[in-house]
């Protein structure tokens, strides 16, 4: 299920589709494909929406992924329930599989899953994958019993939870869930959840299994979570990082670092793994690249440059004597020199920030700025911790953003000027 806006990604998703986001030289959405073909599945029922056709240009019709795709457009979204009812005339009376499509799980458990209805085949109508989290408050809790589900409660109140297993995203579904589906009632959200559809058939007496997710999953709904992701993905990789580019005389590279063709390390230059760089990049001289960071394509870092736990898309120059922390950089930004990005508070509390009109935190300590496309700072800019600036979006020289740049912003500090005579 591949539909949705990705709101809570702004300002990142203003210009493309969530699952078009690069983590770990990977689109989001290959991850997944790749995941699902390992555990032998070579159909794909792509559910589009925003952005769609961006995707369709991307995948075409899958073969090069080594899966087929046909794509089902949600013209709108009107929720995770909707999105699955418009596969009922594509799945042909079959048991299927359905993902979301900002969930990245350990590959091996779509593996899992499948075996398990296929060893628990008529003794179930459906699966749930659930997993366990610190504060359940954030997703729909799911209650078991004897390794079936008893209740599904939709983002309950902290205090309320009985229950610390979350819904992992993952199901496998008879037809007997478009009958629920046709049964269920748009929720306060103002959408038709598969939720709703999954408690309408367990109070009809369905029978719906619990899979417990094996390792790491991440939900990624908020900018923060690319970064999780993105250093998760690059330590499970660390093995297929090489070094295929050119590393001059002078520069050092330490731990598992992935440098691909035509990128050029210059002499100075300092990189801690796991990293990766992509093609075509421009890296040092005397920079220092620190670990769990993603460099795309042709993107330029400049002299006495400081990037840490960051993910920089292509085309994004970062001029020299600037830092930047914990962030994410959209493509085709430019940052004039002396650039710095904050990533911590000075009372170490967690870093809050602009989501939907709301700022919340990010429950991280540190956590430095999210930046659109086709944005420039001038020399000397200051960025405070979760500032988030809109595509398209300028700061002038020695400008200090504290927290929200809309798209096609100029954001600039007046400053009086006054001239006296020298004393002699």
């Amino acid at each position: 299920m591949a539909a949705g806006e990705g709101k809570r990604l702004r300002p990142l998703t203003y210009t493309r589709p969530k699952p078009l986001f690069p983590v770990a030289g990977k689109f989001f959405i290959e991850h997944t494909l790749s995941a699902l073909k390992s555990a032998n599945i070579d159909e794909l029922f792509l559910i589009v929406g925003y952005e769609s056709k961006a995707i369709r240009d991307y995948l075409s019709d899958g073969i090069k992924h080594g899966i087929k795709i046909t794509y089902v457009e949600q013209k709108e979204q009107k929720g995770t329930a909707h999105a699955i009812g418009l596969l009922e005339n594509f799945t042909r009376s079959e048991p299927f599989l359905v993902v979301y499509g900002d969930v990245l799980v350990k590959p091996k458990n779509f593996e899992n899953i499948v075996k398990m209805w296929e060893e628990k085949e008529g003794l179930s109508s459906s699966i749930i994958s659930v997993t366990r989290v610190e504060d359940a408050s954030q997703f729909g809790t799911i209650e078991t019993k004897n390794g079936e589900v008893t209740k599904i409660v939709e983002k309950p109140k902290k205090s309320s939870t009985t229950s610390n297993f979350v819904n992992a995203g993952i199901y496998i579904f008879t037809q007997e869930i478009f009958d629920a589906i046709k049964k269920t009632k748009i929720s306060q959200r103002g959408e038709f959840e598969v939720t709703e559809s999954i408690q309408i058939m367990i109070s009809q007496g369905g029978k719906i299994k619990a899979y417990e997710i094996k390792g790491w999953w991440i939900d990624v709904g908020r900018p923060w979570d690319l970064l999780e992701a993105n250093k998760l993905l690059l330590e499970e990789n660390k093995e297929n990082l090489k070094i295929e580019g050119k590393v001059e005389e002078g520069a050092h590279i330490k731990g598992p670092v992935g440098i691909r063709e035509n990128t050029v390390i210059r002499a100075g230059a300092y990189i801690i793994g796991p990293t990766l760089i992509d093609k075509d990049a421009d890296i040092g001289p005397n920079c220092f690249i620190r670990p769990h960071t993603y460099l795309a394509e042709k993107v330029h870092i400049g002299n006495a440059c400081e990037v840490k736990n960051s993910i920089i898309l292509k085309k994004t120059q970062i001029g020299h004597l600037s830092y930047v922390g914990d962030s994410i950089i959209g493509e085709k930004c430019n940052f004039g020199a002396g650039t710095k990005i904050a990533n911590l508070r000075h009372d170490e509390k967690p870093v809050k920030v602009l989501i939907n009109g709301k700022k919340i935190s990010s429950g991280r300590r540190k956590l430095g700025a999210i930046i659109g496309d086709g944005t420039k700072t001038g020399i000397g800019s200051l960025i405070m911790p979760g500032a988030t600036l809109g595509p398209n979006s300028a700061l002038g020289p020695g400008t200090i953003c504290y927290e929200h740049v809309p798209p096609n912003a100029f954001l600039t500090e007046k400053r009086e000027k006054e001239q006296r005579k020298w004393p002699s």
